[in-house]
């Protein structure tokens, strides 16, 4: 996972959230940040947006924490690259 990909999602959560992001690390469950399920949704959408993916609403309802967010952005990104790649070859 890059540095560049952890540094986004947190960022995302921070903004959509409204804490710090220092608060945020890859450990952090999303009980220990207050994010509740509707506040899991809407940084959903913003993940989507960001990344321009789609996250499967059955994969989301399994997210507890933000490591877990961040592999299943990152599944999808590379998911998503390679569908890419599969179209323009």
């Amino acid at each position: 996972m890059s540095e560049e990909l952890i540094q986004r999602v947190r960022n995302i959560i921070a903004n959509t959230q409204r804490i710090p992001v220092e608060k945020i690390t890859i450990d952090s469950s999303f009980a220990e940040l207050g994010i509740d399920s509707m506040d899991g949704v809407n940084i959903l959408f913003a993940l989507e947006n960001e990344f321009n993916i789609t996250i499967p609403d059955e994969a989301a309802k399994q997210i507890r924490n933000v490591r877990q967010m961040m592999e299943g952005v990152e599944r999808l990104i590379a998911g998503g690259a390679a569908d890419t790649a599969a179209v323009t070859s």
